[in-house]
């Protein structure tokens, strides 16, 4: 760090930082973990804030730091600066639901920030979005998946990156009808996993689909055996996953344990490349959908680029989260450039006409729900691994173009939203 960077942090007031007791002890962990500095050079004048909201403990903590990385990136490339001024991110965490909201109000009351970007949980988001609509500040969830985001709960001033789990089902669900006609559910017993299950349970009511079982397991499962034996006592065609970060992990090594891997097909929607990083080569199995693939040819050039720098950053390839942190905070620091604005109606505004082209689809956020429309991939591990980080076959990109976006995300109609104004 240069001398005139160590005069600028020496002026930095704590609360800056992270704000509270302990909050520098909490930056510098942070920027331990990231491998680079919390907050960069700042200027006398006020920075420009944006608070991060991802989880540092818990099930999902390892995506969360790929999305944290994937957001700071997107900062760090700007220079981080915005509408000419200093930029800076303040994180803090999300250990539960209501942490996360309080964290949330905390980073409105006592950091001023112009927008949030985060909630690694459903429940989480949920909370800070809730926080969003009385403050009346731009949030975008990078991960959650949860159908109320943009279903019932939505609000004006929040936005969601990850389609929710009836999107995901749509594309998923009719691969595991190809390899059977009985299907066994586990899911987790969260907003996300909940959703899973009802979205599963409709798809297979209406295509001729037997559950032969279903179980709800906590998050944080650490002895999925008890579950495994029924699934294998139940003779399932397929079983259908709905289980977060490392419990996804957990749970493949112990289905490999009891001899399981390669006797009945797993599939689940929503997952993460790190998830399956954590399996191993030996353990991995499934077919899954995902957001994105730093392996894909397909990927657009800047995508490309982002994925090249992170890599020479940190020492290993950019994971999907680290692809979905730095999308979301894509779209709130180009929004706000977009605005000439820190006013938050104008953020949300140039939010609503946001958009980017990826491939036949323009990713962009629907008017009516602000749920982002973008393609999925389907994936499947491959047959031998070779590449530690190369776990994937690619087995379909949708929609493949802006005509298909409607069949695979819904019409209006279909939505439970009914979006307020300003």
């Amino acid at each position: 760090m240069s001398s005139n960077s160590l005069r600028h942090l020496t002026k930095i007031n704590r609360r800056t930082l992270i704000g509270g007791a302990g909050g520098f002890a909490l930056a510098h962990a942070a920027a331990s973990k990231l491998g680079m500095p919390y907050i960069g050079s700042v200027a006398a004048a006020d920075p420009i804030r944006i608070g991060m909201i991802y989880a540092k403990t818990g099930a999902v903590a390892d995506q969360a730091e790929y999305m944290a990385q994937g957001s700071l990136l997107a900062l760090e490339t700007r220079n981080n600066t915005l509408l000419g001024r200093q930029a800076e991110v303040i994180w803090l965490d999300e250990p539960t639901s209501q942490a996360a909201q309080q964290n949330a109000e905390r980073l409105v009351g006592e950091h001023n920030v112009v927008g949030i970007v985060g909630g690694s949980l459903s429940s989480s988001a949920l909370a800070i979005s809730a926080v969003a609509k009385k403050a009346k500040i731009p949030f975008v969830a990078a991960n959650a998946g949860a159908i109320d985001l943009t279903g019932r709960l939505c609000n004006r001033y929040t936005f969601r990156l990850q389609p929710p789990a009836d999107v995901h089902t749509r594309v998923l669900a009719p691969y595991c009808a190809g390899l059977g006609k009985k299907w066994y559910l586990l899911t987790a017993a969260f907003a996300f996993g909940q959703d899973i299950k009802r979205s599963f349970t409709e798809f297979s009511a209406a295509n001729g689909i037997t559950l032969v079982g279903a179980d709800e397991v906590p998050v944080n499962t650490a002895d999925y055996s008890s579950f495994i034996l029924k699934i294998r006592a139940a003779k399932p065609d397929v079983v259908v996953g709905g289980v977060p970060g490392n419990d996804i992990s957990t749970f493949l090594k112990q289905w490999n344990e009891l001899g399981m891997k390669g006797k009945i097909p797993f599939a689940e929607i929503a997952v993460g490349a790190t998830d399956l990083w954590g399996v191993g080569p030996e353990a991995a199995d499934g077919l899954f959908t995902i957001n994105w693939y730093h392996k894909n040819p397909k990927n657009p050039p800047e995508e490309q680029v982002m994925a090249a720098t992170y890599e020479k950053k940190y020492k290993r390839p950019a994971a999907d989260k680290t692809w979905m942190g730095w999308m979301a905070m894509n779209a709130l620091l180009d929004s706000v450039e977009t605005a000439k604005a820190t006013e938050p109606g104008a953020i949300v505004n140039a939010l609503e006409n946001w958009g980017v082209q990826r491939g036949g689809v323009k990713a962009g956020y629907r008017a009516f729900d602000h749920q982002m429309v973008n393609r999925l991939l389907v994936v499947g591990i491959k047959p031998k691994i070779t590449d530690k980080w190369d776990y994937f076959d690619i087995l379909a990109e949708t929609p493949s173009n802006d005509g298909e976006i409607e069949k695979v995300f819904g019409a209006q109609a279909q939505s439970a939203c009914k979006m307020d104004t300003l």
